[in-house]
């Protein structure tokens, strides 16, 4: 059963319940003014669900209004909506969640900010065209999209997410953003799915390409393919400490040689103190040839 019919059929039950308890408690308290209280009882519960349903449905021709795009198949919509911790907790079927939409969403963003890339940039080289898609499909880029869209307020979240503000976290709202797009290509096609994506990171692109990159990873991978025409690889040597206070060691090598270490905290920062490191290897390595 898809996820709009689960959430009618919802609805309908909620609604046969109180109209089941409407109907028995008019044989067990016939007088008319106990009637009259449970009328009222049942209308007040009524309309605060229908008032929520209506708001929801608002909520969704909002954001399509946003996109500039009406859905046909509503459902994959509501889909791309729908956080896993709700699935779980409202649907009972962690199917129901917006993860494979987040997978194949993940690929359309690719290819078309590739695709955006490739036409605006001519000039540029692979590693700094890697760099700049690297950078404008990060959770934080992506996560930044989400809020122009407004995107936190039309999740379905469960308890606990809602309560720990879960509709302005990074990653969650990447996700949800990649899972919109994947909605959107199965829906549309790819015409929509370009015609609606691209104009949400084309501004992004000319800044983030005028721009030189604070990433150490990518900005050793353009050196590296520079030098030596290949991509360099990080190494985890080690790690340590308890599971809350985790340090990490990484190498990073390019050729067969070791180009840098670094230690972190996390996995990524080593690699980037590791990049960071290799960098200013390499910047002497060359500066010291071009002396000899």
């Amino acid at each position: 059963m898809n996820q709009g019919k689960k959430r009618d059929r919802r609805v309908e039950e909620v609604i046969a319940w109180f109209g089941f308890y409407a109907y028995i408690d008019a044989f067990m308290y016939p007088s008319t003014m106990q009637w009259r209280a449970l009328s009222h009882r049942f209308c007040s519960v009524w309309r605060l669900i229908w008032r929520g349903c209506v708001e929801k449905q608002q909520l969704v021709d909002a954001l399509q209004v946003k996109l500039r795009y009406q859905f046909v198949d509503q459902d994959l919509l509501y889909q791309a909506l729908v956080h896993k911790s709700y699935a779980n907790e409202s649907l009972g079927d962690l199917s129901a969640c917006n993860e494979r939409l987040e997978f194949l969403g993940d690929a359309v963003l690719d290819l078309i900010v590739a695709r955006h890339l490739f036409r605006e940039f001519p000039g540029r080289s692979e590693g700094e065209l890697s760099r700049i898609r690297s950078e404008l499909v990060s959770a934080p880029a992506l996560a930044a999209v989400a809020r122009r869209l407004d995107l936190g307020r039309y999740l379905l979240l469960g308890r606990g997410e809602r309560m720990t503000g879960g509709g302005d976290k990074d990653n969650l709202l990447a996700d949800a953003l990649e899972a919109l797009f994947g909605a959107l290509f199965l829906d549309g096609g790819w015409a929509v799915a370009l015609s609606v994506v691209e104009p949400l990171f084309s501004r992004a692109a000319e800044q983030v390409g005028t721009r030189r990159s604070q990433d150490y990873k990518t900005r050793l991978q353009e050196l590296a393919q520079a030098i030596y025409a290949e991509p360099p690889h990080y190494q985890l040597m080690d790690e340590s400490g308890p599971d809350h206070q985790r340090e990490y060691q990484v190498s990073v090598y390019c050729v067969g040689r070791e180009l840098g270490h670094g230690c972190g905290r996390s996995k990524k920062a080593a690699q980037q103190q590791a990049a960071a490191n290799a960098i200013q290897f390499l910047e002497r390595e060359l500066s010291a040839k071009q002396s000899a």
